[in-house]
């Protein structure tokens, strides 16, 4: 498992500009602790990641996932970071000594592992933050309709930074998606409390205001076509057991 989630992403989170004709991208991976070893999965991973995955891009966020088929499994994220620096990870000594002693061996065989391109340009981040909680929409998008849905989402970005103002979220993009699990198109949206969750769902009347009467029917129309439907997950960042802090600075991630 060590080989697997070696390197990890979202979601998010310390963005680093697109620059140079270059794009970063975010490696999430979910690892499943062995439910009679939590605690000794919790203190490896924590002191793993104060050790080895405190600076820079290749610091380390910890989520823990909490709903869905993934309910109480773990999200280590890493990045985002160029394709190129991943070839330029420090070897740092003991690095995987240290997983295969006091991480590995309480975990469950098996996982998921995806890279997701970061879109700041369809990303919002207008104030700085410290990460608590974050919803992360998943979406399936039908065979060639990338880009069309890509484009779409440049309307979803209008709306989002006329009537949203204060919300912080990032668009990513499966860099190698598959037909199995559906997980193509991702928007990561940061909140403090949930209550965040039950607020009024009137985006359909903000989209409207902008875009004109019946422009929301016609998008979702529009939408329909290019994806065959959603998932969305929970994470709750666990800064016990992440190699850095949660703090964001919006200047960082536009």
């Amino acid at each position: 498992m060590r080989a697997v989630f070696y390197w990890i992403m979202i979601l998010p989170f310390v963005v680093i500009s697109q620059t140079n004709g270059t794009y970063t991208v975010t490696e999430n991976g979910i690892m499943t602790a062995n439910p009679k070893f939590i605690n000794e999965f919790e203190t490896g991973v924590a002191n793993h990641n104060n050790k080895y995955h405190t600076d820079g891009e290749y610091g380390s966020h910890i989520y823990q996932i909490n709903n869905g088929p993934d309910y109480g499994k773990y999200l280590w994220v890493m990045g985002p970071i160029p394709w190129s620096a991943f070839d330029d990870r420090p070897q740092q000594e003991g690095h995987d000594e240290d997983w295969n002693k006091n991480i590995e061996p309480y975990t469950i065989a098996g996982g998921d592992q995806h890279y997701w391109r970061f879109y700041p340009n369809l990303s919002n981040f207008p104030k700085d933050f410290s990460i608590n909680k974050a919803l992360a929409g998943i979406y399936d998008v039908k065979r060639y309709k990338k880009e069309e849905a890509l484009t779409l989402m440049n309307k979803v970005k209008k709306v989002m930074r006329e009537k949203y103002q204060n919300d912080s979220y990032g668009v990513y993009y499966n860099e190698f998606p598959n037909e199995i699990d559906g997980k193509d198109l991702m928007v990561v949206s940061f909140y403090q409390n949930s209550g965040w969750l039950g607020r009024t769902k009137d985006f359909s009347i903000k989209f409207e205001e902008v875009f004109g009467k019946g422009a929301f029917d016609k998008f979702l129309k529009e939408w329909e076509s290019v994806t065959n439907g959603k998932q969305s997950e929970i994470w709750i960042f666990r800064e016990d057991l992440s190699g850095i802090d949660g703090e964001m600075k919006s200047s960082k991630k536009q």
